[in-house]
Parts: structure tokens; C-alpha cells; sequence
């Protein structure tokens, strides 16, 4: 059976989230068996930066790390799971995610030219990925991308072989369903990375789509 990857920037959904839909929490564990559809998933990458703690830490941000670290641990728990870290840095006042888009490349190339995938899907908008897409192409893997029309990059766009849009479907049908049992949940945590938004005019492409 054909396999897949799905890697996910979980700073760029964290953003999508907020805001095109409210704050709707995602499993993520729902949306990587969504996205990967019939065929067989050999791993979902999330990519993510542990929340900024000043010296000494506030008591909101001890509060927002150790949400994000039971978030982490959960996620761990998950099969075919795998988290990689970022770092988040302070430039100009502002926090943003560093590395994420290097370790995204990485593993892409990676399992591209080792052949251990014929599909990549990936949710992001930075353009900083266009060289791995394309040279994962060059390898014969197809390239999906997932995004948001308000926080897109048209280079990105047009190097990869299909986009999706990720649109309100996607969302409620992967959307965290809190159950009166306790039961084990990766959900996105919504953590304020701020990104700079690389939004261009609307890109003309000759595959694209919704889901």
C-alpha cells in the first residue's frame, strides 16, 4: 500500500484556528488520519515551540507552559506520532517560531529520497519550504498542501502539486468532541506565536481545491 507523511506546523494552525474559526480546538489526532484518507499514514510530524518564560517566569506563563507541555505529552502518546521542537525567539518584541521550517525540510528531503513515501501533506504557509517541496518532487513524491486564504504565500502554492484549502468541513469534522469519560486527546494548544503574515494577491494555479 502507497503511504503517506503529514507534517504540521502547529504555530501556522495555531493561527488558522484563532483566526478563521474562532479558537475551534483541533484533535490532531483526527486530523491526521483525515488527511492522510485511505492510504496508510507512516507518521504525522508536528512541529511546535514551547511557550516564552521570562527569568523569573509570570504565573500566566507557567500556567500557559505547563498547558503546553500536557499537550505535548498526550500527543507523544498518539501512534505514528512524532513532535519536534522548535525554539521561539523574542525579535523586536515580538515571539517567533525559529527552526521549525528547517526541521519541516529536513524530513521531508529525508523521507523523499529514501523513498519511504510516495504522498507529503502539509499544513503551512512559509515559503522558506519551497526548495525541500521541490526537490521531494523531484523524487516522485506528491506534494498536498493545506492552507488558509487569509495566511498564504503564493511561491509556496504553486511549488507544490495539489492545495487545499483548510476550510470549516475540515475543521468541525477533526474539531475536539469533549467527552464525559476522560479519554486521552491530542489537541492543538493555542499557543501566541506570532508570525509575520506573508499574505499575497490571490495566486492563479491550475490544480487547487477545497475540502
Amino acid at each position: 500500500m502507497a503511504r503517506c507523511v503529514v507534517l504540521i506546523d502547529g504555530g501556522y494552525l495555531d493561527k488558522v484556528q484563532a483566526e478563521d474559526f474562532g479558537k475551534t480546538r483541533v484533535d490532531i489526532g483526527k486530523l491526521g488520519e483525515e488527511l492522510s484518507g485511505p492510504m496508510e499514514r507512516l507518521r504525522t510530524y508536528y512541529y511546535h515551540c514551547m511557550p516564552f518564560q521570562g527569568t523569573p517566569p509570570t504565573a500566566e506563563e507557567r500556567t500557559r507552559y505547563a498547558a503546553m507541555d500536557s499537550f505535548i505529552s498526550n500527543l507523544r502518546k498518539l501512534p505514528r506520532f512524532q513532535f519536534r521542537q522548535g525554539k521561539l525567539q523574542r525579535i523586536a518584541g515580538q515571539y517567533k517560531q525559529k527552526r521549525v521550517d528547517i526541521m519541516m525540510a529536513v524530513d521531508l528531503v529525508r523521507m523523499s529520497s529514501q523513498h519511504q513515501i510516495e504522498k507529503a501533506i502539509i499544513i503551512t504557509g512559509d515559503s522558506d519550504l519551497v526548495p525541500a517541496i521541490e526537490a521531494a518532487r523531484d523524487a516522485g513524491v506528491v506534494v498536498v498542501v493545506f492552507y488558509s486564504p487569509n495566511s498564504r504565500h503564493d511561491e509556496l502554492l504553486q511549488a507544490c502539486d495539489e492545495r487545499y484549502e483548510i476550510t470549516k468541513n475540515l475543521i468541525e469534522k477533526t474539531k475536539l468532541v469533549f467527552a464525559p469519560a476522560p479519554k486521552m486527546h491530542a489537541i492543538s494548544a493555542v499557543v501566541p506565536v506570532k508570525q509575520t503574515p506573508e499574505a499575497k494577491p490571490e495566486a492563479k494555479s491550475n490544480k487547487t481545491g477545497t475540502v
